[in-house]
């Protein structure tokens, strides 16, 4: 083993708003450590944090990040409340079932039940 991880880190054009955004999702506070980067400490979890970038969000991501729930329409629901774009269709399978959602700033992630 090299290491651990510290934090999962994703570019931003806001890294303020986009805090408070996941802050809701995941649970924990919004803190910055300056105007440029910013995270969230969601309780049981490693740290997410927030860097701004001047370039925009273009492709698809290469990670996401997963987050399980117990009734997916309803967090789709609640979500899309806080600023969530529902991307595509719900998807079910031998694992579990998943809807892909978008942050406020284009990154894809998903809501998962698994089976």
């Amino acid at each position: 083993m090299i290491g651990r991880i510290d934090e999962v880190v994703l570019d931003s054009a806001d890294p303020p708003v986009l805090a408070e955004f996941w802050a809701q999702v995941l649970g924990g506070a919004a803190v910055g450590r300056d105007d440029d980067w910013w995270y969230v400490d969601p309780p049981g979890w490693t740290r997410v944090a927030f860097q701004r970038v001047p370039e925009g969000k273009t492709v698809k991501n290469r990670v996401h990040l997963d987050v399980e729930v117990a009734d997916i329409a309803a967090a789709t629901i609640e979500a899309e409340a806080l600023g969530a774009v529902r991307h595509g269709e719900l998807h079910t399978g031998t694992a579990g079932s998943f809807q892909v959602l978008l942050d406020p700033e284009g990154n894809e992630w998903c809501v998962v039940k698994p089976a």
